[in-house]
């Protein structure tokens, strides 16, 4: 008895697109996907920062703290609306030990070489500051443990390595990650910079006081401000944590006010 034949299979399915299944499209109670609002919270977050920028060193100098608190509520908002979690802020659970132990390290190591750099009269000068000259015990003790990392590092490290480097890299990878929030943290410190040759009487013999220098001095810090951030988001991915460059940055800022301090006093 032969068998009768059976009729043709249902057709194959279109194969899964992992692009689709990482950024799915919209629901229908959806206005954006996914990817749409990473682009979009990344373009926000830079206007953000924009407005902070000019805040912090043109409006209202005075409400700097207030400032940085508002600014760290909205940068976490856009993450989350982006679909974004602590992870790509750089603050997911599981990897806060492993960066506490880096900025550890790395704050022992700067303190190390500013140590050597503040006892060389070759460079003893280099921590010298105008706009220092006049701190007080207690207003260094402010500056170290209160303005800058709560002022300072908290801020710029959570909008540069945690938010942007996060929401850029979910997008186009660690390159464009690290460029784009790196070249966006050079930016960031031109209004601060805008006097530093004559603010720092290191600099002044090799920028002097003129217009033209202090451009040029300007457009130095920002590439050097530029370059730190590169190796701040190197320290965020190789710890795979934010306290890293958190670590990093409050070392060269505060043990800098200490040996500026320190040196002035030896004096």
């Amino acid at each position: 008895m032969s068998t009768p034949m059976s009729g043709p299979g249902p057709e194959p399915g279109p194969e899964p697109d992992p692009a689709r299944s990482l950024w799915p499209e919209p629901g229908p109670q959806e206005r954006f996907s996914l990817r749409d609002r990473t682009d979009l919270a990344t373009i926000a977050a830079v206007v953000v920062l924009v407005f902070t920028n000019l805040s912090n060193n043109r409006w209202f100098n005075s409400w700097g703290l207030l400032t940085g608190v508002l600014t760290i509520a909205v940068l976490g908002g856009l993450v989350h609306w982006a679909g974004g979690g602590w992870r790509d802020l750089g603050l997911a659970r599981d990897t806060l030990a492993r960066g506490a132990v880096w900025a550890l390290a790395i704050v022992g190591v700067i303190g190390v070489v500013y140590l050597g750099a503040a006892l060389l009269p070759l460079t003893r000068d280099l921590f010298s500051d105008q706009r220092n000259n006049a701190l007080t015990a207690g207003g260094l003790a402010a500056k170290v443990l209160f303005y800058v990392p709560f002022g300072t590092v908290l801020l710029e490290e959570f909008a540069f390595r945690g938010t942007l480097y996060g929401l850029i890299g979910r997008r186009h990878g660690v390159i464009w990650a690290t460029g784009v929030s790196s070249f966006l943290f050079g930016l960031w410190h031109i209004l601060p910079s805008l006097h530093l040759s004559t603010e720092k009487p290191a600099l002044t013999p090799l920028f002097g006081s003129s217009p033209v220098g202090a451009i040029v001095a300007d457009a130095a810090a920002v590439l050097f401000t530029g370059l730190s951030g590169v190796v701040f988001c190197e320290l965020r991915r190789r710890s795979s944590s934010l306290l890293a460059p958190m670590g990093l940055h409050w070392a060269t800022n505060a043990l800098g006010y200490i040996a500026g301090y320190a040196t002035a006093h030896l004096h």
